[in-house]
């Protein structure tokens, strides 16, 4: 167990690094992805060998005990993840998923749009939500973006919700930017639902660091993975959905395990009712099983100094990259989104900019970063929303200059838009990272002062 030193103290997250991250220190890396993906711990790990060691598992669509074993897993990590987000099984469903992607696709898909409702998106939003608007065009519902301020944050969000609410629809934004760390207000669930409006928020960047409540913020649908979570297992995600909101949605097809009987020559179906209707195929029951030792350990952490670890971390970051100057005193980095720890989580990107206010190629600082056992993240980070409004792309310029819009696009060589930034580095934090990986990130930026 932790010690129980002082929770605000380094002591904790350094005997954690200790013992669960030691291989961070033995390959001497400073891992600073964590929005990419979260650090597993080696607890986990022995925990789910000791579970396939002892058990005997087989497919849940069964009766036998091999299978009744299996179910049990999958039911209790049902309940673990309900109460992770403070709600339970009499006002929610869990339904498994691959990732994230795959829990968003599910509303995309089954959510009743019309000619008449409305798909209202921020402008931040992760392209697994981006997606969503080609589903919603096929029944030529409208598509409408809630814009970003120059911190990008929303910008005045409540009368585009009023507007879009008078044909109902589907509002999805993320609790936590994956681009900038902000931490958008989820007090617009509240405001969507009470005008007519079902809600989807993206709680994969945000639910690793800081506690999310599902009772206080009944949102219809929250999506996530679990490697963004703790680490282990991959391949993993779930779709937490309100009861009355899952039972408005409307499968376009179905598959084996989603339905309790299939007919060939009578051409009919009969989906399960709830979640289970929404499982397509056999869940990764094995990989399920290993889901109790990581919500163990952030139960172990407690989700209150995790967030105050992080955001600590991320003040010492924005505060250190901050100060940097070339010797004619220019700033050596520009951060994107905002620069103090006001509504925002341990997500930070940024771009180095030269001694005449060029910035500096992201994949240059990405590969001096690696060489030097940095892991830090560069591109757009398959969000082109927030991209565009922290290079300060117009649509004009976008539609003449962008070669391929992606995580390495370039647009260097095209003269309308010469000097313009496109892609930036990433560094976030999260559980194993200390004042050290910090401090090794800083050096390496600082290296590039002219």
């Amino acid at each position: 167990m932790l010690s129980t030193a002082d929770p605000t103290s380094g002591t904790i997250f350094d005997e954690l690094r200790h013992r669960e991250f030691g291989r961070l220190d033995r390959h001497h890396q400073a891992y600073l992805d964590y929005t990419g993906s979260a650090l597993y711990g080696e607890s986990q790990l022995r925990s789910h060998r000791e579970i396939l060691d002892a058990g005997l598992f087989g497919n849940p669509h069964s009766e036998s005990n091999p299978s009744r074993a299996s179910s049990a897993f999958i039911d209790s990590a049902r309940q673990e993840l309900l109460a992770f987000l403070d709600v339970d099984s009499s006002t929610h469903e869990v339904c498994f998923t691959a990732n994230a992607t795959a829990a968003i696709k599910l509303v995309a898909e089954s959510y009743p749009f019309t000619p008449e409702s409305t798909l209202l998106l921020s402008v931040d939003n992760h392209n697994s939500v981006n997606g969503i608007r080609e589903y919603a065009r096929r029944t030529e519902a409208h598509v409408r973006y809630l814009p970003l301020d120059s911190e990008l944050r929303l910008h005045a969000p409540e009368e585009l919700i009023a507007e879009a609410a008078r044909g109902g629809g589907l509002l999805a934004f993320p609790a936590q930017s994956n681009f900038s760390g902000v931490r958008h207000p989820l007090g617009l669930v509240d405001l969507a639902r009470s005008l007519g409006l079902d809600t989807l928020i993206d709680i994969a960047a945000m639910a690793p660091s800081h506690a999310i409540s599902l009772r206080e913020c009944p949102a219809d649908f929250a999506a996530l993975s679990f490697y963004k979570l703790f680490g282990y297992p991959t391949g993993i995600g779930a779709l937490v959905a309100r009861r009355d909101a899952l039972a408005r949605l409307h499968r376009p097809w179905f598959s084996g395990g989603t339905v309790r009987y299939v007919a060939v020559e009578a051409d009919t179906h009969r989906l399960r009712p709830g979640a289970e209707g929404f499982e397509d195929g056999t869940a990764d029951f094995l990989g399920i099983a290993a889901l109790p030792a990581g919500f163990e350990l952030l139960r172990e952490v407690g989700m209150p100094r995790l967030t105050a670890h992080v955001a600590s971390l991320t003040s010492v970051f924005l505060g250190q990259a901050a100060s940097l100057r070339h010797r004619n005193g220019r700033p050596l980095v520009r951060i994107y989104g905002p620069t103090d720890m006001t509504d925002r989580g341990g997500t930070v990107a940024f771009n180095l900019e030269d001694a005449t206010g060029e910035a500096i190629p992201y994949d240059l600082v990405d590969a001096r970063a690696r060489d030097a056992g940095v892991s830090m993240r560069g591109g757009c980070f398959c969000n082109p929303g927030a991209s565009e409004a922290a290079f300060g792309l117009a649509a004009p310029q976008i539609a003449t200059c962008l070669d391929r819009l992606g995580d390495d696009f370039t647009i260097d060589r095209f003269a309308t838009c010469a000097g313009t930034a496109v892609g930036a580095l990433r560094v976030s934090v999260g559980l194993a990272n200390n004042t050290t990986d910090i401090e090794r990130a800083v050096d390496v930026l600082a290296s590039f002062r002219g």
